[in-house]
Order: C-alpha cells, then structure tokens, then sequence
C-alpha cells in the first residue's frame, strides 16, 4: 500500500470510529441509564485494576459508560472487529487486534505486558468475535491468572430497542428509553490455578454472566437464550 492509500485508508476508518462514536454518545445521552449491582465492586472499579467481561451483544452501554478509561480492548481482526477498534480508539481505550479463541496467543501476550507495564483495565468479550453465544471461551481466564486482575462481569438491557438475528442477537436500544446497567460478583483466578481450577472459574464466568443478562433482561420482558440452550 502506498503513502497516498495508507493515508486514505486511515482517514476513512478514522471517519468510522468519529461517527460511530457520535452516534453512540447521541444515543446514550437520550436514555435513562440505571446501574445495579454497582456498590459491591465501586472500590474494585475505582482501582482501574480490572477485567470487565461483556458479552458481544451488550457491549455498547459498557464501551460508552467506561469512555475516557484508558482501557484495553481485545478486538478480532475483520472488517466488523476494525469499525470496533476505531470506535474504541475514538472512546478513549486502546484497541488490541486479535481473538480469545482463535490465534490469540500473541494479542493476549501484549495485553499481559501492556497491563502490568501500567495499570489499567481490560474490556473483553468472552464469547467473541463468532460465538457460540453466552459461551465464555477460555482467553479472559488466562488473562486474570498472568495479570492477576479479577474479572468483573458486567451486561445490560434496555426496555425498547432492536435485537437483531445476528449469531450473537446484537441489542441497540432505541433513543429515549430506559437502560439497566447491571454488575455481577467480581471472579478471581488463582496465580497458581491449574487446568481444573482455570475450567471452573470459566464456568462461574459464565453463569455469572448469563444470570445477571438473565435478570436484566427478563425486567424489560426479553428473554434471549445461550447457545448452550437451544
């Protein structure tokens, strides 16, 4: 690529994540945001040495209520992962390119060393970038066992808004309604974890995360199933 493409092509994604980002900011001012769950992890939160844990299709409100954090986001490498790494660039984190699952081993080994050069959080989409959906793959785990930073799950649902017929059954909330940001019971991994103990704190993720999206979802009346189930 030369300087006169590589230029073009970075002004044209750098338009991506301005627009994408005013959208969501516009959105987001319009809704009623209430936060539950939010008391028992403020201390954790306020510390910034975190790992929030949000499932693909509920990531919007997360992204947005943690602008400005300085944090670290796991992003896949498709054309949908680069709109999500402009966007996050656009928010205030830092985008690093690659899957908890899929060939990740690099990406999550920067993510190792960028957060114990400097403390900050991490936002990781456990069951992304394909799914099976509300299926925590095991990456984030071994994530918190080398930083030693505890998870924090965190979801959220709205009273109207759209649920698409996307793998994940991606929520946008419509203007003007009411969101519920919720927070689950924080999970710590062991530094000397083994095999089994990494596994069942990757299932208490799961549940965790599945039941908080459970309880959120079913107070507006949604009820949208895991993989696992159907």
């Amino acid at each position: 690529m030369n300087s006169r493409k590589s230029n073009f092509y970075e002004l044209r994604w750098n338009m991506v994540g301005l627009l994408g980002k005013g959208i969501i900011d516009v959105l987001f001012r319009t809704v009623r945001i209430e936060k539950e769950g939010y008391e028992p992890v403020a201390d954790l939160l306020r510390t910034r040495r975190f790992i929030a844990a949000v499932w693909h299709s509920r990531i919007l409100l997360p992204n947005y209520f943690f602008r400005g954090w300085n944090g670290i986001g796991l992003v896949s490498r498709s054309e949908d992962g680069e709109i999500i790494a402009r966007i996050l660039q656009q928010q205030g984190h830092e985008p690093v390119r690659g899957s908890t699952s899929r060939g990740g081993h690099r990406a999550l080994a920067k993510m190792i060393k960028m957060m114990k050069e400097q403390i900050r959080p991490a936002i990781i989409i456990p069951d992304g970038p394909r799914g099976p959906r509300f299926v925590v793959q095991p990456g984030i785990i071994a994530l918190a066992l080398k930083t030693g930073y505890p998870i924090v799950p965190i979801t959220y649902s709205a009273k109207k808004g759209k649920f698409f017929s996307s793998w994940d059954r991606f929520l946008l909330p419509v203007p003007f309604t009411r969101c519920r940001l919720l927070y689950g019971s924080p999970i710590s991994v062991s530094p000397d974890a083994d095999a089994p103990e990494m596994e069942r704190c990757r299932i208490r993720l799961e549940d965790e995360l599945n039941r908080i999206t459970r309880r959120a979802d079913a107070d507006f009346g949604h009820m949208i199933p895991s993989d696992r189930d159907s």
